[in-house]
């Protein structure tokens, strides 16, 4: 069975690498000291792969019956897509994927009744590319891409069951001695393009991160709605459930607040949590 070693959240927001200099220097160093130390959480687990987890930004993913989700299974990803490169400021990467991993997860999911799809022509945008400019290019990335913005979108209690999958996947399914950290991207609270694009709510991120700290799969799924969600941000923050699938892959671990800021300049709440012991649940 492989090991699962880490589990990490994070938003992904462009502004972090396109604009961060409009935010308050004290913002700033908050934001750049927590990614680098959400990033050093991956790092220090030494995973040979990272699973992840981050919503489609309608970039990918048909606008009509999308998927829930879509397994990337290329051999090799590069990013951002042209047209990003200039607004979050990064002149391009590569870095490989997991061929392997990629078709397990997706045959898995397939025979469990998901909703998903798989492509080897993913591109990216925020959704990677900001958390990978901090994590860095060197460990293999299977990406899976989340419709949580095209209605109909997966509930929590769909993104839970799917958490739970990933975890029995990589337990069960993958190479002996196999390392795998899982990252999920995306939130917190914002509304891209709307009318309240310049706002966030605080107090609602806040009790989110409060909710992963706690781990509860079935108060998340009770409390954190996507009604809930879309009053704190339409067409933004229902992002978090990916967050919802890295927490459930944790298998019951608690998380920490890594870091927390909300901030005006970067048209969201920016944040990470971290997962605690999830290798010691597993024996790694």
């Amino acid at each position: 069975m492989a090991k699962l070693v880490s589990v990490v959240a994070m938003a992904h927001a462009p502004g972090v690498t396109g604009w961060l200099e409009a935010a308050p220097a004290s913002e700033q160093k908050v934001m750049i000291d927590g990614y680098r130390a959400v990033a050093a959480v991956v790092a220090e687990s030494r995973p040979d792969v990272i699973i992840g987890i981050a919503n489609d930004h309608m970039l990918n993913l048909p606008l009509k019956n999308p998927p829930h989700w879509c397994v990337g299974t290329a051999a090799r990803w590069k990013g951002p897509a042209e047209f990003f490169k200039a607004w979050l400021k990064q002149p391009g990467y590569e870095l490989s994927g997991n061929v392997e991993v990629a078709q397990a997860i997706l045959q898995a999911a397939k025979a469990e009744g998901f909703s998903v799809d798989g492509r080897s022509d993913l591109l990216f945008d925020d959704n990677w590319s900001v958390p990978l400019w901090f994590m860095g290019y060197d460990v293999p990335l299977v990406p899976l891409q989340m419709n949580c913005i095209n209605p109909p979108t997966p509930s929590p209690e769909d993104s839970v069951a799917f958490g739970k999958l990933l975890r029995k996947v990589i337990l069960e399914q993958l190479p002996a001695d196999m390392r795998v950290a899982v990252v999920a991207t995306g939130g917190l609270s914002h509304e891209p393009g709307g009318p309240r694009y310049f706002t966030l709510d605080a107090d609602f991120d806040n009790w989110f991160l409060g909710l992963m700290e706690e781990s509860d799969e079935s108060r998340v799924v009770r409390e954190a709605t996507i009604d809930k969600m879309n009053e704190a941000g339409g067409g933004g923050t229902t992002e978090l459930l990916a967050w919802m699938v890295a927490m459930a892959a944790a298998g019951g671990a608690k998380a920490r607040t890594v870091f927390y800021v909300g901030s005006k300049e970067m048209r969201c709440g920016v944040g990470a949590s971290a997962w605690e012991n999830v290798a010691e649940l597993d024996g790694a």
